[in-house]
C-alpha cells in the first residue's frame, strides 16, 4: 500500500492506493479520498448480432458505437470506392461511413436511429474484391 496526495485543481486530496504489478500500469480517472474505488469489471460490449450474408458479397461494419443518422444507400443501390454510405452520431459527432468496395448494395441491416456498437454489421455489397 503507497500513500500519496494529489492535487487537482487546486484541492489536494490524500489516497491510499495498493500497487499490484508495476508492469501493468492502468490510467484511471482520479478519485476524491471519499470515493468509493472501482471494483466491478465493465460489461462486455454486445456482439453484433447474427446476419445472414448472401453470395459473396461485402460486409460493411460499424468502426464505432453510435446511433445512425442517415442511411444513404438501399438495397439495389449501386456505389463507388470510398463512397458515403451511413452517416453515424457517436460523440455529438457526425462520422461518415465509406463503401470498402465499388458494387451494388445487395442488403441494408439498419435503419436511421439504430443504436450500433463498434463491428455491428451494417450492409452488404456485392462486387469488388474483399
Amino acid at each position: 500500500m503507497k500513500k500519496l496526495r494529489i492535487t487537482l485543481e487546486g484541492k489536494s486530496y490524500d489516497v491510499t492506493v495498493e500497487v499490484l504489478d508495476e508492469a501493468t500500469v492502468m490510467h484511471s480517472p482520479i478519485l476524491p479520498a471519499a470515493a468509493k474505488p472501482l471494483t466491478t469489471a465493465l460489461p462486455a460490449a454486445a456482439a453484433a448480432p447474427p446476419v445472414a450474408v448472401s453470395g459473396d458479397g461485402r460486409i460493411v461494419a460499424s468502426p464505432m458505437a453510435g446511433l445512425i443518422f442517415k442511411c444513404l444507400v438501399k438495397p439495389g443501390d449501386v456505389v463507388t470506392f470510398n463512397q458515403v454510405v451511413i452517416v453515424l452520431d457517436a460523440m455529438k459527432m457526425e462520422t461518415p461511413v465509406y463503401a470498402p468496395v465499388a458494387g451494388t448494395i445487395t442488403a441494408v441491416f439498419v435503419k436511421e436511429g439504430d443504436a450500433v456498437d463498434e463491428g455491428h454489421i451494417l450492409l452488404q455489397i456485392d462486387g469488388g474484391p474483399k
